[in-house]
């Protein structure tokens, strides 16, 4: 099932895209407690995917992302493996959609992609254990981890570099029902592709992340994993179009452009 959210008739909605129609939902895809069945969330709307403006398939209160969870994305970097998962965050505030638009921030040096696959929590989560984590989960998504380079090295933390307002692009939909473990995610700078791997890859699998990241802080309905990108992350110009592309999900598709 994708579920998506979107802006038509002056409405911001959530709904399930079957490929033909949007067929909207009462309320949102979430549950603070019990699962959620979607389904039944159903109100009778129906639109064209022409009719309307997919948006940020969430709102999360936050994005938590992982830093170096690919070997060979490590070894790129120059930095060591961690022991345990590296963990981040993304404010809110960084979050775009499908199609909108990466700013430049006007001080930035180096700007650049990293996709990855991300995971959408669907209900609030405290200390769960690995063996229990998919009842939390609702789905999976692309993630652009948009970094400024020059930033990152001179903090010696990742806050600012990451938190750029456009900084965390996600879409462009939901995905239910994909298996997250051996999945490819791909990453294209004007249709050259520049990054590729499978989550079978990562150092830190999905279930062992949402677990950890679980026993240090509570995730919220809406919440989003940011699970670490691949080798080849590269700059991005004015002008670029860069694409995240994962197996079994879909594409997000976003422009890059200068601070005005």
């Amino acid at each position: 099932m994708r579920i998506v959210r979107f802006f038509v008739q002056g409405k911001i909605k959530y709904g399930v895209f079957d490929g033909d129609a949007i067929r909207g939902l009462r309320g949102t895809p979430f549950a603070r407690s019990g699962g959620s069945a979607i389904l039944q969330k159903l109100d009778g709307s129906a639109y064209g995917p022409d009719e309307v403006k997919l948006l940020a398939p969430c709102v999360p209160s936050k994005i938590v992302a992982l830093g170096l969870n690919y070997r060979r994305h490590a070894e790129e970097t120059k930095l060591p493996l961690p022991s345990v998962p590296l963990i981040f965050l993304k404010p809110s505030t960084a979050v775009i959609g499908p199609d909108d638009k990466i700013v430049l921030p006007r001080d930035s040096t180096r700007v650049d992609y990293e996709g990855e696959l991300g995971i959408v929590i669907g209900r609030r989560m405290k200390d769960v254990s690995q063996d229990r984590v998919n009842d939390y989960i609702l789905g999976y998504t692309c993630v652009n981890d948009v970094s400024e380079r020059h930033v990152q090295k001179a903090d010696g933390q990742w806050t600012r570099a990451k938190g750029y307002d456009t900084f965390a692009p996600l879409g462009p939909w939901i995905e239910t029902d994909v298996n997250p473990n051996d999945l490819k995610v791909e990453t294209y700078l004007n249709g050259e592709l520049r990054q590729s791997a499978r989550t079978s890859d990562l150092i830190f699998g999905v279930a062992e992340v949402v677990s950890f990241i679980s026993g240090v802080m509570t995730l919220l309905p809406g919440d989003v994993i940011a699970t670490g990108t691949p080798s080849g992350i590269g700059r991005m110009s004015p002008g670029d179009v860069v694409e995240v592309k994962i197996e079994g999900i879909g594409t997000l598709r976003n422009f890059v452009v200068a601070q005005e």
